[in-house]
């Protein structure tokens, strides 16, 4: 029933325009974000066609005998738009477990969207890979997301840290100044964790230059000083911390919550869901109690990131 294609480099506009009207794609499906990072991963992408028509995407890569979809994004799984039926969605199942067979793919590592990403109810996919695929949880990872309208009080430990920044005179701002602040983040990160950010400072402002109304940067200064930044990543209803990190006189100053302070309502005005992502390692069996109480001080509560296996 359904006709599907591999991704190739012809069929980007249809890909775009895809995602652009979906009901669960973000600007992450975009091809000029995915294949930022294109040489570490052999794309394995696939379009679905049912009558001629373009009815879903799936980004994802190979590994050996496996599709991972995809390894280099937060989230994946299919992506869908508003013409989507239940019915249809597990006869598109049925169709790519013929065709992976047939490409010699055995497993399937499938990364849901979390459904604060969705424009509309898109969870026709998570009943298909159940009904159809036997599919296994395998991973559950948790963030912290404050939704509009039931914003809760801030812990005092985060109020007073807003009040140290107000009186050391902490200034916030939206900012381009990506090279000092990548200074900060990678420093910390080597130094807690041994690990550089996920992207380099190349990539993401050449990300920030394909998407500058998506990647945005917000900055504390004093005097100048860089003390802490926010890198945000905004999609159609979430705004999403992707990076935050201070130096040692912005952790002592509050600077990180002084940004919040201004950021979360200003973001919340606009977009529904305010996104600190996750606070877990391991595929979820590491909780990081001192992140994800940080994020909880703020009001956040938890949303829950699950993968997915399955033998075709």
């Amino acid at each position: 029933m359904f006709k599907i294609r591999r991704y190739t480099a012809e069929l980007r506009d249809d890909w775009n325009l895809f995602v652009a009207r979906s009901k669960n794609g973000t600007f992450l499906f975009d091809r000029n974000y995915m294949e930022y990072h294109q040489h570490r991963f052999a794309d394995f992408s696939l379009l679905f066609y049912l009558k001629g028509r373009l009815y879903a995407l799936l980004p994802a890569n190979r590994e050996g005998n496996t599709l991972l979809s995809h390894a280099g994004l937060t989230y994946g799984g299919f992506v869908m738009d508003a013409q989507a039926t239940a019915a249809d969605t597990v006869r598109l199942f049925e169709g790519l477990n013929d065709y992976l067979r047939a490409q010699g793919i055995e497993k399937v590592v499938y990364k849901c969207i979390p459904w604060i990403y969705h424009r509309m109810a898109a969870e026709e996919d998570l009943y298909a890979i159940f009904r159809t695929c036997g599919a296994r949880l395998v991973a559950r990872d948790i963030g912290s997301v404050i939704t509009r309208g039931s914003e809760q009080r801030w812990q005092r430990v985060r109020r007073r840290a807003v009040d140290r920044a107000d009186k050391q005179g902490v200034v916030v701002r939206q900012s381009d100044d990506f090279a000092g602040f990548w200074e900060i983040l990678t420093e910390n990160l080597n130094a807690k964790y041994g690990v550089q950010p996920v992207h380099s400072l190349d990539e993401i402002s050449l990300l920030h230059s394909r998407f500058p109304d998506h990647i945005k940067l917000y900055t504390a200064t004093v005097d100048g000083e860089l003390l802490a930044g926010v890198v945000l990543y905004l999609m159609p209803q979430v705004a999403h911390a992707q990076y935050s990190s201070a130096s040692a006189k912005g952790k002592q100053w509050g600077a990180i919550d002084k940004i919040y302070s201004q950021i979360i309502p200003e973001t919340l005005a606009e977009y529904r869901y305010f996104d600190f992502g996750r606070s877990t390692e391991n595929r979820g069996l590491y909780l990081n109690e001192n992140l994800i109480f940080q994020k909880e001080g703020y009001g956040a509560r938890g949303l829950c990131w699950d993968w997915y296996e399955w033998n075709v």
